[in-house]
């Protein structure tokens, strides 16, 4: 009986000699194409490449005429290889000339020959040419000879990754690999990078594709895979990550996959064949893969990632790395390219060296953007695809203020970019002269601008931008990118620094906010919603589990001894809540006192207005608290009834329609009325144009990113307050505007130069 293995085997030998041989390209291909030809009996064996023009070019070829090599060309989707390319997927016909996609290309020669088996050249899932073999008689190749075209079909996907193959592409023209790709998704985070990728998840390069010995290979890979189950298994037995949701649906998607014998004995086959543990898993990746993307079922294609990801890890249990390797490894102007990253994730890339952060899921709100955010780092998101389309080095342009990036761009967009770059940098400069300038109108009136912050790599930026004190301490951000609850001790030292760091300015703490969409794995009371945003979160999950927020308020008074404490509750919906926090305040103060703690100088407690119930009740609000605090986000989605997350939303409702800036400023009014300080934080403070609508609504205290402050700034010492009044007096109670609010407000700042 024949042993079926033996060819693939002689052949995957054969071909590692040609690759360690010191060959040209062409003669490498040549050469190539003729061992296949010879190990499958095959009267023809032919390369195209796919190139970035979307045309397949033949490289190389056994059996048809040589003079049609570089010459020969199919588009995308055209012919039996322009299908092969398309789909992904491999063609094995009696008969090619039957099919319908059969396309006859004279210059060949190859009408004479019936049976076809054609594969894609996959990277990745990414098709990069297609290898075809063929024959005058009329037969169906077997399987086993389908698998070694597949195994040698990767082996030259190495080689067309790693660049070999560029210096035979024809002046003018490029291989698709390097082909320049933009994509347009959403601006997560304003500014401009320039760098090369570093995908978050990196591909493991796998340089050793030949095995000695099949047999040894396979006890490797049975041992990292009893590895990688185990880890599996601890993670979901774990109690602090016992719970449910998403985040375990995850890791049961892993385990599946891990114990899949139909994954495993693919590998088994690939290695049988001839490759090594690491060749095998790369290979049976890229064709499961490619297999997953023309899946029309939304789900299995949402599972795509699951397996890549477990995949990724096999790999590097295989190769023995770990994630401190990528670090050590990283560019100086890193862009991280990732599907979706943890907060803690992007902490752990040292921050000098990063440029920008592509994330093909996320949104504006998500936890990983709130830190890029603070840690002043472009952020373009729901950029699908980037990842496939991305190796590791390529040049990358972030584009954080229009929502795009450009992978691999050409010379003059780089250049444009560079431009804008060196533009920003002339501008940040004029906003740096602005820092000890007076935070005031051009009329005089002053205006305090504050920032918002939430970590400890935040604070060097509160003397950076010139803000006048931490309008917004975020404390969840602290939770979140900790493994576990931060202790009591670990909250006071960090709360005590942000103190040191101010320097007598004021700093509003927010008690922690947890809850909706923001998840702490190890919070085992988290609880499946069908409408987070609105359900068991911020203050009503911590006046429900009252331990949590006193832990929180003591170390707050701990840290801030001999010293102002403003404490806001976020989420309030009613005045009762205000009550029960306050009480459980005067608890934790007169229990420090009992054993002589050093207490604050004074104590503010005030509420966020994020809930539209509060808008009926503004007066008694007002009397309730110390102060309040606008969340604009939260207000403007509860009040149109918008998920700010929405991509399909996120443009449809505006910030500075009427409605809303009527609802802004019965707030302000409510707040003067009673002698209420009123602040603003969220993304409206942080844009020139809605901070000039806020102030001319009677802000006089508004809070935003520390980047934010410079351009806000700018328009402040230009904008004649008195002329904005009278502006509002005449059109934000109008029945009837014959431009929307924005425009209005923009041709106001055009008529009187104000930079916006």
């Amino acid at each position: 009986m024949r042993d079926t293995a033996s060819g693939p085997r002689v052949l995957l030998k054969r071909l590692r000699e040609l690759m360690q041989e010191p060959l040209e390209p062409q003669e490498r291909l040549d050469r190539i194409v003729r061992d296949i030809a010879s190990n499958m009996v095959a009267e023809v064996c032919s390369l195209y490449v796919l190139r970035a023009d979307s045309v397949l070019e033949l490289y190389a070829t056994e059996g048809l005429n040589p003079k049609a090599v570089h010459l020969a060309q199919l588009r995308l989707g055209e012919g039996l290889v322009g299908t092969i390319a398309a789909s992904a997927r491999p063609l094995n016909l009696s008969n090619a000339q039957e099919h319908p996609a059969f396309a006859y290309l004279p210059e060949t020669g190859e009408e004479i020959y019936n049976s076809f088996l054609g594969v894609p050249v996959l990277r990745a899932g990414r098709t990069l040419g297609v290898l075809v073999v063929q024959n005058k008689t009329m037969r169906h190749y077997r399987d086993d000879e389908v698998e070694a075209l597949e195994t040698t079909a990767m082996v030259i996907a190495e080689m067309i990754a790693t660049g070999d193959l560029a210096r035979l592409t024809r002046p003018g023209l490029e291989l698709d690999l390097r082909r320049p790709v933009s994509f347009t998704g959403l601006s997560f985070n304003e500014g401009v990078g320039l760098g090369h990728v570093v995908l978050h998840e990196p591909r493991i390069v796998v340089t050793n594709l030949f095995n000695e010995d099949s047999e040894e290979e396979i006890k490797r890979l049975d041992a990292s895979l009893g590895s990688l189950r185990l880890s599996i298994d601890d993670m979901l037995e774990r109690r602090e990550v016992a719970f449910e949701g998403e985040h375990r649906q995850v890791l049961e998607a892993y385990r599946m996959f891990a114990n899949d014998s139909g994954w495993v004995r693919r590998l088994e086959e690939a290695i049988r064949n001839g490759l090594t543990a690491e060749a095998a898993v790369e290979k049976v990746q890229s064709d499961m893969r490619a297999r997953m993307l023309h899946m029309t079922d939304p789900y299995l294609r949402e599972r795509m990632s699951d397996f890549d990801d477990l995949a990724n890890r096999l790999l590097r249990q295989l190769m023995g790395r770990g994630p401190d390797d990528v670090a050590a490894s990283l560019p100086k102007d890193a862009i991280i390219v990732a599907r979706s990253m943890g907060a803690a994730e992007l902490l752990d890339y040292p921050r000098d060296k990063l440029r920008g952060v592509v994330l093909e899921d996320g949104a504006a709100t998500s936890h990983v953007v709130i830190v890029a955010r603070a840690m002043g780092i472009p952020v373009a998101g729901q950029m699908k695809g980037a990842v496939s389309m991305a190796e590791n080095g390529d040049a990358i342009i972030v584009d954080g203020e229009e929502g795009a990036i450009h992978l691999r761009p050409q010379p003059d967009l780089e250049a444009a970019y560079a431009e804008k770059v060196r533009f920003r940098a002339r501008r940040q400069e004029v906003y740096r002269e602005l820092r000890k300038k007076p935070s005031v109108t051009k009329d005089g009136v002053q205006v305090d601008l504050l920032m918002n912050a939430g970590l400890a790599v935040d604070l060097p930026q509160l003397a950076e931008a010139g803000a006048a004190g931490i309008g917004l301490f975020r404390t969840e951000l602290q939770f979140m990118v900790a493994s576990t609850f931060p202790r009591a001790e670990a909250q006071e030292r960090l709360y005590r620094d942000v103190l040191d760091a101010a320097r007598g300015k004021p700093v509003t703490f927010r008690t922690i906010d947890i809850g909706g969409d923001k998840v702490l794995p190890y919070f085992k009371d988290t609880i499946q919603e069908e409408n987070p945003a609105l359900g068991w979160r911020a203050i009503r999950l911590t006046l429900d589990r009252p331990g949590l927020l006193r832990t929180q308020i003591r170390a707050l008074l701990k840290a801030c001894g001999g010293r102002e404490l403003k404490l806001m509750l976020p989420m309030v919906t009613e005045l009762g809540e205000i009550a029960q926090a306050r009480e459980i305040v005067d608890r934790e103060v007169r229990h420090l006192s009992r054993f002589a703690h050093h207490l604050p100088t004074s104590l503010k407690l005030g509420a966020m207005l994020e809930v539209p119930s509060l808008l009926f009740q503004l007066d008694e609000l007002m009397k309730a608290v110390d102060f309040v605090s606008v969340g604009s986000n939260d207000l403007f989605q509860f009040v149109m009834a918008v998920d700010r997350g929405n991509t399909q939303l996120s443009d449809r409702f505006d910030t500075l329609s009427t409605p809303f800036l009527r609802v802004l400023k019965q707030v302000a009014d409510a707040g003067v009325r009673n002698n209420t300080p009123v602040t603003l934080c969220g993304e409206l403070a942080g844009k020139p144009i809605s901070a000039m609508a806020l102030i001319g609504l009677g802000y006089r205290s508004i809070s935003m990113s520390p980047a934010s402050i410079g351009p806000v700034k700018a328009m402040l010492t230009e904008l004649p307050l008195a002329e904005l009044q009278a502006f509002f007096d005449d059109n934000l109670m109008a029945p009837s505007q014959k431009l929307p609010m924005r425009a209005l407000l923009q041709a106001f700042a055009d008529d009187r130069s104000i930079p916006l």
